[in-house]
């Protein structure tokens, strides 16, 4: 059949006085072809009527697929054993979709537009990751900024509220402020209930989010586009940043997905016909200032030290001074090291240990 252009071609030189056969010789097609289009008189091309054998049976196909819990498959099965209908599986798929029996019609996705400093979007995915020739599986935690699409992303052995706030900083300190909102799913981290607009964010995490400036919005329930921002990075994450790639713990890790941050974010796209380190240039001036302060992240714990004269934190264990044996500790865990108190006083500091192995004490005395 001949597409509406040709046909729009053959009314158009026929109106300049040019035969048949100049059409046809001229255009590379048969004079009956040409004649046809003369006689419809229309350059929109006639449409095909052609009924689908299932079309007879769409009451039949609608019932069994409400009867057979929307498997087309015993849909199928039992139109033939029933003998109703003579049809290919393909023929009675194709028919369901253009009827849309069983699927959603699709929708334009669209595209949303964000202002410089008006929103950035968090989220996390797992992934496996070689920790020289081991692997394990981490949590990947990201943070775009819309507007300009710079990156940043670290890695943690779990995500809970305590790495959610240890991430934000320093994923803002590494921005050097904040949006006015930050777009998440609806996870449990930072959500206490509701979806979407009707979202309420865990008191902790709403009064941590008022402290740097911004206020955490969810998008709802089913529309994961709202968040491609942060959705699209982490593909990526997988097949470039990790693949290869071999660390020998969290801080290598970390320290070189940062500087990988870096990389990513001053190389040029195309899409964007400039780099995202370009764009973050004009979106600067609009973020929302970090504190002057902003504090440590830790996690608090309290502990009774044991009689060998170490506390136990999440499966690790750390040495103390002795003569606190028995004595009420308070801990307190952050990203990188362990910090116990008696009272406001400092009486020891550990590294975080990643393996939950008995070190040997450190320092005899309180204060060593």
């Amino acid at each position: 059949m001949l597409d509406q252009r040709v046909r729009d071609s053959i009314l158009t030189l026929r109106d300049a006085g040019h035969g048949t056969r100049a059409i046809a010789r001229a255009l590379g097609i048969s004079r009956g072809a040409v004649r046809a289009v003369l006689v419809d008189g229309t350059a929109a091309p006639p449409a095909i009527e052609r009924p689908p054998k299932a079309l007879a049976h769409h009451d039949e196909i609608l019932a069994l697929y409400q009867s057979c819990k929307g498997n087309l498959v015993r849909v199928h099965e039992e139109l033939i054993a029933q003998g109703r209908a003579d049809l290919s599986y393909q023929a009675l798929t194709a028919f369901c979709r253009r009827h849309g029996i069983g699927h959603e019609p699709k929708r334009p996705a669209g595209q949303y537009h964000f202002d410089p400093g008006q929103e950035m979007q968090h989220d996390t995915s797992p992934h496996l990751v070689d920790f020289d020739g081991a692997e394990r599986r981490v949590q990947t935690a990201s943070l775009v900024l819309c507007h300009s699409r710079l990156l940043f992303f670290q890695h943690y052995p779990r995500f809970t509220r305590f790495e959610c706030k240890v991430f934000l900083t320093d994923a803002l300190q590494y921005v050097g402020g904040a949006c006015r909102d930050c777009m998440i799913d609806n996870t449990h981290v930072v959500v206490l209930s509701g979806t979407g607009k009707a979202m309420v964010p865990v008191p902790e995490m709403e009064a941590f989010a008022r402290r740097l400036g911004f206020r955490f919005i969810a998008h709802e329930k089913g529309d994961a586009n709202r968040s491609a921002r942060v959705e699209r990075p982490f593909d990526f994450i997988e097949r470039n940043w990790l693949a290869g790639r071999k660390f020998t713990d969290f801080a290598d890790l970390n320290q070189r997905a940062r500087e990988w941050c870096d990389k990513v974010n001053a190389k040029f796209r195309e899409r964007l016909h400039a780099s995202p380190r370009d764009l973050f240039a004009s979106e600067q001036p609009h973020l929302r200032p970090l504190p002057a302060w902003v504090p440590e992240v830790y996690a608090l714990h309290q502990r009774i030290v044991d009689l060998e004269g170490y506390v136990h934190v999440d499966g690790h264990i750390y040495s103390v001074p002795y003569q606190l044996i028995g004595k009420p500790v308070e801990v307190r865990e952050t990203k990188d090291k362990v910090r116990v108190f008696v009272g406001p006083r400092e009486v020891a500091r550990r590294p975080l240990d990643e393996e939950a192995a008995r070190p040997a004490h450190q320092g005899s005395r309180l204060g060593d």
